[in-house]
């Protein structure tokens, strides 16, 4: 194989994964109840409303709060740590891929092709990193404005709840976007299954069934 193959797959993906989110912006606005982007949207707009209605039920707004925080929390150390493990094993990865005898498997053609791979994969991670830490921002900021308890703040807080939702699902997206990149390291054949393995999962989870 050539680097021609490797930027035809490339492109491809990208093309692929184009397509999907086209094809869901179009039959989100043809039938908005049947992504789930808005159907959570819609349960996150409901429950400021709930919790803004009764000053009882805030107990429950920390507690979901507190949990959201945790989660996202949790998945932005987990980020890091791998950053930090892709960081410090990179050099031995390039080097396994170059010198093994899975050569029919990975077509390697120089150490700094390796090298871009292992580095999309940080900045994946780290992208990850940044929207999880967004996440937990605006969570921090839907505390403050519960707490007020004033129903004239319940569009912005809707709104920064909505954010931090998103931001959430950016961070999860670039999770999954991880296994492409990842499969990429063993040959452009290997991009183009796990991008046709993750448009098939999105396909799953970006779907409300009926």
């Amino acid at each position: 194989m050539t680097l021609k193959h490797e930027l035809f797959s490339v492109s491809a993906c990208l093309l692929l994964i184009v397509l999907y989110y086209l094809y869901l912006w179009r039959r989100t606005l043809r039938t908005p109840d049947s992504s789930a982007h808005s159907f959570n949207a819609k349960i996150r707009d409901r429950w400021v409303d709930m919790i803004l209605a009764d000053k009882n039920n805030a107990l429950l707004a920390i507690q979901t709060l507190r949990n959201s925080v945790m989660a996202a929390n949790f998945m932005a150390s987990t980020a890091i740590l791998l950053i930090i493990g892709t960081l410090s094993s990179s050099e031995k990865i390039s080097h396994w891929l170059l010198q093994s005898g899975l050569q029919t498997l990975i077509p390697a053609y120089s150490i700094e092709l390796s090298t871009l791979k292992l580095s999309l994969l940080i900045l994946d991670f780290f992208i990850a990193f940044y929207c999880y830490s967004m996440a937990i921002r605006f969570f921090n900021h839907v505390g403050y404005m519960i707490g007020l308890a004033d129903s004239e703040l319940t569009p912005q807080t809707s709104l920064y709840l909505n954010k931090a939702g998103l931001y959430y699902t950016l961070g999860t997206r670039s999770f999954f976007f991880s296994l492409p990149i990842i499969l990429w390291l063993f040959g452009p054949c290997f991009l183009i299954l796990g991008t046709l393995l993750l448009i098939l999962g999105l396909a799953l989870l970006d779907h409300v069934s009926s």
